[in-house]
């Protein structure tokens, strides 16, 4: 006897049950490698963090590679996402800069094993799988940004690569550098709210200054 169809509400649950464990898998890697990196993770702990079976993350990913490179890749697909609802190209070149430094340091400040992701990325293999991520797409978006503000004659004539790499500096040292610079305020919880804007608001205070034309 043949197999019975599923019906168009099963094959919809079976869809997202898929997508739910890949999320579970992807979720638990993030947390492995940001400790690990690539060469110290293995499969085994991934698979019990997740709650899955070992097996499920090489049918959904193929290898550990393939596990890593899907990690390595959420972090700028969710970023880029996150600008394009800014709708950054609506508004002037200083408005767009506040927002996206804002945007990005809020999301570093929630999201800091991703950037001790990166971190081991560029450690152990570097960046060798850090070229093969849509990285580009949200570090443009910011050179974007810049070189408009230079064409509207509201930026000053910068070089734009090395100053979008400066931005990005100060836009996820708070975050990354977290369990160091603590120590150096213990009386304060850095990743307050009141923190993070404040941190905020002096990163964008800096970096306006520095990008804004001189009258």
């Amino acid at each position: 006897m043949g197999h019975k169809a599923q019906s168009p509400a099963q094959s919809n649950r079976a869809v997202r049950d898929a997508q739910a464990t890949q999320q579970q898998i992807l979720d638990a890697a993030e947390i492995e490698f940001a400790q690990h990196g690539l060469h110290g993770t293995r499969v085994d702990p991934i698979a019990t963090r997740a709650g899955v079976a070992p097996r499920m993350i090489y049918y959904y990913f193929q290898s550990k590679e393939g596990l890593y490179q899907a990690v390595l890749q959420r972090p700028a697909t969710f970023l880029h996402t996150v600008f394009g609802q800014l709708n950054l190209d609506e508004l002037p070149p200083d408005e767009a800069l506040k927002s996206l430094i804002r945007a990005t340091i809020c999301y570093e400040t929630t999201n800091r094993n991703r950037g001790m992701l990166l971190f081991q990325e560029a450690i152990q293999n570097q960046g060798r799988y850090f070229k093969l991520t849509n990285w580009q797409e949200p570090i443009s978006q910011l050179t974007g940004i810049l070189e408009r503000g230079m064409q509207a004659g509201v930026f000053s004539q910068l070089d734009t690569h090395l100053t979008t790499l400066n931005i990005i500096g100060i836009c996820t040292f708070y975050a990354n550098a977290y369990d160091n610079v603590k120590h150096l305020t213990p009386d304060k919880d850095l990743l307050s709210q009141d923190m993070i804007e404040r941190y905020a608001q002096a990163a964008i205070q800096l970096v306006l200054k520095g990008v804004q034309t001189r009258n």
